[in-house]
């Protein structure tokens, strides 16, 4: 039987990734209580990181332990992956040696490439073309405040990137309608938006694409990669931030997310992280519940 990946919120069904939020939400309740659940005793995650990282590295590592097993990092600097060992020969020793592999990078062909060729499941910890662990987590944190997020409308401002994409893919998943906000030449995947259809609107005027909205969520307008564009980014994407006015714009019982790190001032104001319709840090933690729900499903899938 070959190894499931989580590569995408499309290699889920609806149905599972509604099963993996709610799990998420029993493991935050046992840690909660303090109640110990070891499923993953000496199982071994494997984690190569080519980008820089704080929630992915603490929340996989962190989780691992808590579930009983063990993560080991592994970054190109040293590995024999910074010395032009094929990826694929990496992944036939990795799975050899391991229960499950992690992989941040920028390629998303990195991971693709590698799962080909991996028996254990890979999992996407971040590429440039997608962040699924991070709005499984989202979702997560919408269902703890708001309940089902079907039927809703959510808001993404800003810069068409690696979240925005996954948020496309979310919107057929989980069924909510999806407004995208981005200037002119800065959207997301043409692919996903033709997927998604009439679920899916783009604007150019963040105000029209909050109106209504019951999540808004937001990122940074130069992602790991695009330093050098920052300062023109920062002058093109300057009406897209969200402050408190836009956010009023919003339904009332809106919910405001930022898969952080956050650059206050810029695509969000100073205050907005304070806000009361703020979840951000809840967002940050259910990375850990999250994923750890995910790790059971992988590792120790239902016979």
């Amino acid at each position: 039987m070959s190894a499931r990946h989580f590569l995408s919120l499309m290699d889920c069904t609806p149905q599972e990734l509604d099963a993996l939020i709610r799990r998420g939400i029993e493991l935050k309740e046992l840690r909660r209580r303090g109640e110990s659940h070891e499923p993953l005793k000496n199982r071994i995650l494997g984690m190569i990181f080519e980008k820089a990282s704080t929630r992915t590295r603490l929340s996989f590592e962190a989780g691992m332990i808590q579930l009983g097993g063990q993560a080991i990092f592994l970054s190109p600097r040293d590995s024999q992956l910074g010395r032009g060992e094929p990826l694929g020969d990496t992944a036939i020793v990795m799975s050899r040696m391991l229960d499950a592999v992690m992989i941040r990078t920028f390629a998303h062909s990195t991971l693709t490439e590698f799962a080909a060729h991996a028996s254990v499941p890979v999992i996407n910890g971040l590429s440039d073309d997608l962040h699924p662990c991070q709005v499984l987590a989202d979702m997560q944190t919408f269902v703890e405040h708001r309940g089902s997020i079907a039927g809703k409308t959510v808001t993404w401002v800003g810069d068409g990137n690696n979240m925005c994409n996954t948020y496309i893919e979310a919107a057929i998943q989980f069924g909510f309608r999806l407004h995208i906000a981005c200037p002119d030449g800065y959207g997301p995947s043409q692919t996903l938006l033709e997927q998604a259809g009439e679920r899916v609107q783009l604007f150019t005027d963040p105000a029209a694409a909050v109106a209504g909205a019951h999540l808004v969520s937001t990122d940074v307008w130069a992602s790991m990669g695009q330093e050098d564009e920052m300062q023109a980014r920062i002058r093109l994407f300057q009406p897209y931030q969200v402050n408190r006015a836009l956010l009023d714009l919003a339904a009332p019982d809106v919910l405001f997310m930022h898969c952080l790190p956050a650059h206050r001032g810029e695509e969000v104001s100073e205050d907005l992280l304070d806000d009361p319709r703020s979840v951000v840090w809840d967002e940050a933690e259910n990375r850990l519940h999250a994923q750890k729900a995910l790790l059971e499903f992988l590792i120790c899938p239902a016979s």
